[in-house]
């Protein structure tokens, strides 16, 4: 959901925020307030995926970094070169050779992703997809919305996640309320009925100690019953004196499969994280005067004892399946989940005057809970030589936050002197309040296969949304809103003998806004169209995937000042992106597996009352390329060794819409060694090898965040 910069906007989710340009940044960073293909037969050199013995599915586990199958384009399991749009799929043993610490990391060799975009953040996962900033709110996990609420970003462990899969551009048909720039789909670790065990021990960077284990296999004598139980321990610091980076994660799964017809998993996690959050601090010769030269590292390197990001998430949630006969299915998933945060943070609110720096102290005491329940009927028949697939479907989501949130300004720190050493007092409460926010759609999809090589789809979904707050600081009481979005999508593929696969698509997508105009009339949601071209291509003599795209997007309905009243906003904003993909993978028989992508955006503010019509959105590089390339030797002084390295480009960026502030582009190496010997592996990860200093953002009067330092991890991992 999309709030607005205006009062009118704000004052729906429950009272005024404070007015300034480093507030913009933390709320920004928050993400939305609630805001049939056969495997080839080569023998590839690959290491032993945990659960081989199973077929290749669409939630994986996948043998190489070459994917075949996927859920997140349709809601069927279909082959990825017949969704008409663009799918990525990291794999499982794409994240063992790069072993992510954060789900952005995953994501950072993926096409038309933008990771990390506000800098070394503990309190969320945040991202952009085409040019728009879905923050935390594009995040989907097992094809349920997982969308941060409020300071409430419910983050995911990689360790406990079996692929990751991106569909680019609009998915409202499918998915309902959404960002049009994309979706980011975690598939979470399944039980499996082929007996695995796994444990792992490693030290890092930053006094970094984790331990984790990875258990499963059939329960009992009758074959119907596979547990999975995962877990892990953290305790560490980031690249910052006085930060928290500890972690625990366990979770348990058990799935129920009496026939091939039937299955019902139950995934369960809970997760405790004492984070940190992000640093904004002001630079030399942007924020205050040159001569008085950097912040000492002392200062610039670490966080005030007052900064604490507390969070204990957890979820519980069942996946059901059943084949009828004569092509029928009936599919059920549910989850809910719930987090409790406790933040606080003192951070920079830009200079007080020239040579003194304004802090502010903030504080969120919140809980938040999700519930997904997604119903789906399957029918698969044959009409006049035509196969069809079709899918009707019913979802609701309930989001829901309570809690208060606390404000004080004024505490100066000196640039030429600067310290921590104050006591900081519990700011005072502005708002309390809870807010609940229910959506609910119905949907239909048609997947037709005309002839032999012809794919056609269409979809279609009526969606209605309800939100209300109950503001306890306000004698007005509790404020609620409703809205509704009918949406389309159509697409078509072409199959030719060679591998070569060309589609065309056209999809739609919405989000809700919250608040009224000038003269009282409720905000329709904001609108997201997308056309799309390109070719997929699937050899047949190697495992290997490519996707070209090309994309228009455009986002109306867009928030914009009201000119006529400065306080107010009304919906004349409009967004364009269009852009190019190029994205491939391979597996090669040697033993060299490879992900390579480059993306071209060309994202403009086409219309805005906010001085920046014209402009590009802030955040969104123009080019950004990235390559990782991981060879395992077979045999010889080197059998049991695997070599990986990577690049990532990120080019220039604006940190704000007016486009006052530049931020430079970067590049960084990453890189990893791995010997493999009898039931044990010894790896060794670096991201950042040359530890590259860089700015991932800066705001204009709010500083910069600087990006990852370089990180280290040795790790030993035995299967027993």
């Amino acid at each position: 959901m999309t709030t607005g910069t205006c009062r009118a906007a704000i004052g729906a989710i429950g009272g005024a925020l404070p007015a300034s340009g480093a507030w913009a940044v933390l709320a920004a960073s928050a993400g939305a307030v609630l805001g049939p293909v056969a495997v080839h037969a080569q023998d590839m050199a690959l290491p032993t995926i945990k659960v081989e013995a199973e077929a290749t599915s669409d939630v994986g586990p996948d043998v190489g970094y070459v994917a075949i199958n996927t859920t997140t384009g349709s809601k069927t399991d279909t082959p990825v070169e017949l969704v008409p749009q663009s799918v990525s799929v990291v794999t499982e043993q794409e994240m063992i050779d790069r072993n992510p610490q954060e789900l952005e990391q995953t994501l950072g060799y993926t096409a038309g992703v933008t990771a990390s975009i506000w800098g070394l953040d503990g309190r969320f996962d945040q991202f952009l997809i085409r040019g728009f900033d879905i923050g935390t709110y594009g995040i989907f996990r097992d094809g349920l919305s997982q969308k941060s609420i409020g300071f409430s970003g419910f983050k995911i462990e990689p360790y406990g996640t079996q692929r990751v899969e991106v569909l680019r551009g609009a998915a409202g048909v499918l998915y309902g309320e959404n960002d049009p720039g994309g979706m980011i789909n975690v598939i979470t670790k399944r039980p499996s009925f082929t007996p695995f065990r796994e444990a792992f021990a490693s030290y890092g960077s930053f006094d970094t100690v984790e331990a984790g284990f990875d258990v499963g296999g059939p329960l009992g004598s009758g074959g119907s019953l596979a547990y999975r139980l995962t877990g892990l321990w953290r305790d560490g610091q980031t690249q910052y004196e006085n930060s928290q980076n500890d972690r625990f994660f366990i979770a348990p799964a058990l799935t129920w499969a009496p026939s091939e017809a039937t299955s019902l998993t139950i995934l369960t996690n809970w997760q405790r994280d004492r984070l940190s959050p992000a640093v904004f601090l002001p630079v030399a010769g942007e924020d205050y005067p040159e001569s008085l030269g950097p912040l000492p590292s002392g200062f610039a390197d670490e966080l005030p004892d007052f900064d604490h990001f507390d969070a204990d998430v957890g979820s519980i949630g069942y996946q059901f399946a059943h084949d009828f006969e004569e092509g029928w299915s009936v599919r059920q998933n549910l989850r809910y989940s719930r987090q409790s945060t406790d933040y606080a943070e003192l951070y920079f609110n830009g200079m007080a005057n020239a040579t003194t720096m304004d802090f502010v102290a903030f504080s969120v005491d919140q809980t938040a809970e999700i519930f997904n329940l997604d119903n789906q009927v399957q029918k698969d028949f044959t009409i006049a030589g035509t196969d069809h697939r079709l899918l009707l479907g019913a979802d609701y989501n309930r989001y829901s936050s309570d809690g208060t949130q606390g404000y004080q300004d004024g505490y100066l720190i000196p640039v030429a002197d600067p310290s921590y050493d104050f006591p900081v007092a519990p700011p005072p409460i502005y708002q309390d309040g809870k807010q609940i926010v229910a959506q609910y759609g119905l949907y239909l999809q048609d997947q037709a296969k005309v002839g032999d090589s012809l794919h056609l789809t269409l979809g279609m979904r009526q969606a209605w949304s309800e939100n209300s707050f109950d503001d306890r600081l306000s004698a007005d009481g509790d404020t609620s809103q409703r809205n509704s979005a009918f949406l389309l999508n159509a697409g078509a593929v072409y199959e030719f003998a060679n591998g070569l696969v060309p589609y065309a698509s056209y999809a739609e997508g919405f989000t809700a806004n919250v608040g009224t105009t000038f003269e009282g009339q409720v905000f329709e949601p904001t609108r997201g169209t997308q056309y799309e071209v390109g070719v997929k291509y699937r050899p047949a003599s190697f495992e290997g995937f490519f996707t070209a795209a090309l994309y228009d997007m455009t986002r109306t309905n867009v928030l914009t000042m009201d000119p006529e009243h400065p306080d107010f906003a009304v919906q004349t904003g409009e967004i364009e992106s269009r852009g190019l993909e190029l994205e491939g993978s391979f597996d090669l028989v040697g033993g060299l597996s490879t992900q390579a992508s480059y993306t071209y955006t060309n994202a403009e503010i086409t219309s805005s009352n906010d001085g920046d019509e014209g402009n590009r959105p802030p955040l969104v590089p123009e080019h950004q390329a990235s390559i990782w390339g991981n060879y395992r030797f077979a045999g010889g002084a080197l059998d049991g060794v695997s070599l990986g390295a990577g690049l990532r480009y990120i080019g220039q960026t604006w940190g704000d819409s007016a486009n006052t502030r530049s931020v430079p582009g970067y590049t960084v190496a990453d890189a990893a060694l791995r010997y493999q010997f009898g039931r044990m592996e010894a790896a060794v990860n670096v991201t950042n090898l040359f530890d590259k200093s860089y700015y991932a953002t800066c705001y204009p009067g709010g500083g910069c965040t600087p990006g990852d330092a370089r990180q280290v991890t040795a790790q030993l991992t035995v299967d027993f």
